[in-house]
């Protein structure tokens, strides 16, 4: 059945719609149908990511027929990575290993290129030089470094440039960019970074221009380019902190870069690089900006997104063009967050992606001249929006007097939401992060069956100011979980959910707050599940990937402390006396941001205080879950534990 709708503007959707049976644990567990939607410079062709045989495959279609031309698949233990059209007829893409010992992919920074038909395979940036007779890709010189695109240069046929980190025994690195032909593999080094670990930005003449890092204790290092040598930026960055160069502007003579400067949030401002005078452009009371909108054909900043509980945007350029594409997509696909993720080079068709809180993403054509907007793909089409459950944002005031957001699912389908079953589900980081208004499959699956599901923003996240998400620093084990608390309290005494049927999940910093909210809370929570958790404080000085990177040790120090008895104050290991709420530990044993050891410091205290607890450990998982099948057996664990002891149905 085909739906079209008329708009005033004369823009139209073509909607394709789909018969749904009822959502089972392996639709809400299973991976994107499609993903990684972009189109082709010239606007013939489409390039998606699928899964066949559990690994990423590159589909190339020719767009008036939608008929394949060509699909990159690799034998044996190879899959595609991320990808880049780089010209009308020609893709570079990443080549990922699945390994037979741990689920996740690894990427080695190999690059390589193929045109939409198959033709002229190329090994263009990689450790390998030898030849892939299962893709025919040719053979390239070898280097041992891994390799990002910076830039496609759209108005270059033949080169990119690539950005290099080379390979050494220790967790640094200066890195290099690339001119790379994307036809023969011939590279030239242009310059390499003044700082470790180092990104880059160019300019419109692609030229490159500054350097950012964090350096071995965490402090901010900009440099720019200038006479043919490195300077350091200081000078530009003037009074503003937390400085981030986004891109320039037209002329070249300024920047726009995110930045703290007046007020508790970031801004956007704009720098004029000869005289270092900024001027902020927009800036929000309660959030950072999440997102910023540059024409790829200006290179003017026309929007920014903001989230304080529902998307916002608010445009700086409202006569752009795009700011009116913008805002005709926003009018034509209401109430949900619209991202242009690929664009033609003359920026007349765009590739769209419109998602909410009960829509993974939908992909649409917008031809911008015929106002013609067309559905081509669901990410999960087996998930029918109207039958998942709405997440509503909401705030309190902490104990402390600081306003506290957060998100509640609320189960579809019930007369009235009051004296639910409750999962409160912390997010993880937990400095950086923070939950959105988005489509979360495993909340979803709680609220098909009959379990509301709150997310705190609590001290310490991301998104709210550095004030805020630094208030959170060396209180892991006090404040955030106070803030989790009184959320949990708060949705209790507006009569959301029952007291005596109370649970919390989470992955990550998420599995922490799961034993550490009940051990400060005894009586409020049933039962407590901890994904990939850290739970030894002490331990993440010794284990695991963060203290082994180049400045894990000193952010840890900054967010932890190093006074011992702290540390063990805030570690579940050391508070088992003080649990009541059922246990249900899930590990992988290859995690690396948290290793195995602390799944087993926490079962070693558990069964020292003969405390019973339930375990599930996955041989090749690593920090989250990243087979299907492994997401859906843990689905079905976890839901069956939730629902024993909230006595749900």
């Amino acid at each position: 059945m085909l739906r079209i709708l008329y708009l005033t503007c004369c823009l139209f959707i073509l909607f394709t719609t789909h018969t749904f049976a009822s959502p089972s644990i392996k639709d809400f567990s299973a991976d994107s149908e499609f993903s990684g939607v972009k189109i082709s410079p010239d606007g013939k062709h489409l390039g998606v990511i699928l899964i066949e045989d559990e690994k990423r495959t590159l589909l190339i279609l020719n767009l008036e027929s939608m008929k394949p031309t060509y699909a990159v698949k690799f034998s044996g233990d190879e899959e595609v990575g991320g990808y880049y059209w780089v010209n009308d007829e020609r893709v570079v893409l990443q080549k990922l290993y699945k390994h037979a010992q741990r689920e996740a992919s690894d990427y080695y920074g190999e690059l390589l290129a193929v045109n939409y038909d198959g033709s002229k395979s190329k090994y263009l940036f990689g450790y390998n030089s030898d030849t892939s007779a299962s893709t025919k890709i040719k053979s390239n010189g070898g280097i041992q470094a891994s390799a990002f695109v910076l830039d496609t240069l759209k108005d270059n046929e033949d080169d990119i440039l690539v950005m290099a980190y080379p390979w050494n025994k220790q967790n640094y690195a200066y890195t290099e960019v690339y001119r790379v032909d994307v036809y023969s593999g011939k590279r030239k080094r242009l310059t390499t970074s003044p700082v470790a670990n180092a990104g880059f930005l160019v300019d419109n003449n692609k030229n490159v221009r500054f350097s950012f890092a964090n350096d071995k204790k965490n402090n901010e290092q900009l440099f720019y380019y200038e006479d043919g040598e490195w300077v350091d930026a200081d000078k530009i960055r003037g009074g503003l902190t937390n400085f981030y160069p986004l891109s320039f502007t037209e002329d070249n003579k300024s920047i726009y870069a995110l930045a703290n400067g007046e007020g508790a949030t970031r801004a956007i401002y704009e720098v004029e690089l000869a005289t270092a005078k900024h001027k902020k452009i927009i800036q929000h009371d309660v959030v950072d900006p999440l997102m910023t909108w540059v024409s790829d054909q200006t290179n003017a900043l026309y929007a920014v997104e903001f989230e304080n509980g529902y998307p916002e945007y608010r445009f700086v350029d409202t006569q752009s063009d795009k700011a009116k594409a913008l805002r005709q997509l926003m009018d034509a696909i209401p109430d949900h967050r619209i991202r242009i993720v690929s664009e033609t080079v003359d920026g007349n068709t765009l590739i769209v992606m419109a998602m909410n809180d009960r829509n993974s993403g939908d992909y649409y054509l917008f031809d911008r001249k015929k106002l013609k907007l067309k559905f081509l793909f669901a990410e999960n089409a087996k998930l029918d929006p109207s039958d998942m459950s709405e997440v509503r944002p909401i705030s309190f005031t902490n104990r402390d007097g600081v306003t506290i957001h957060g998100y509640l699912t609320l189960p579809v389908g019930m007369k009235e939401h009051k004296n639910m079953p409750l999962v409160v589900n912390p997010h993880g980081g937990p400095h950086g992060p923070r939950d959105l208004w988005v489509f979360n499959s495993e909340n979803q699956l709680l609220a098909q069956n009959g379990i509301a599901v709150l997310q705190v923003n609590f001290r310490g996240s991301g998104g709210y100011g550095k004030a805020f998400e630094e208030s959170g620093y060396l209180s892991w084990g006090s404040k955030i979980q106070y803030d989790i608390i009184d959320a949990t309290q708060y949705v209790i005494d507006q009569g959301y959910a029952d007291k005596d049927r109370v649970c919390i999940s989470g992955g990550s910093f998420g599995g922490y707050s799961a034993l550490m909210s009940p051990m400060l809370a005894p009586d409020m929570f049933k039962c407590a599940v901890g994904v990939a958790g850290v739970y030894d404080l002490e331990q993440m000085y010794k284990t695991g990937d963060v203290p082994e990177s180049y400045s894990g040790g000193a952010y840890l120090e900054e967010v932890l402390g190093t006074d011992i008895q702290q540390l063990r104050a805030m570690s579940p290991t050391h508070n088992v006396n003080k649990l009541k709420a059922k246990v249900l530990l899930i590990h992988g044993e290859e995690d690396e941001r948290a290793p195995i050891e602390q799944y087993e410091a926490m079962a070693k205290a558990l069964e020292q205080a003969n405390y019973p607890f339930q375990k599930e450990i996955w041989r090749k998982e690593g920090h989250g879950f990243f087979n299907a099948e492994n997401r859906a057996k843990y689905y079905e664990i976890m839901l069956k534990f939730i629902k024993e002891n909230l006595n749900v149905k």
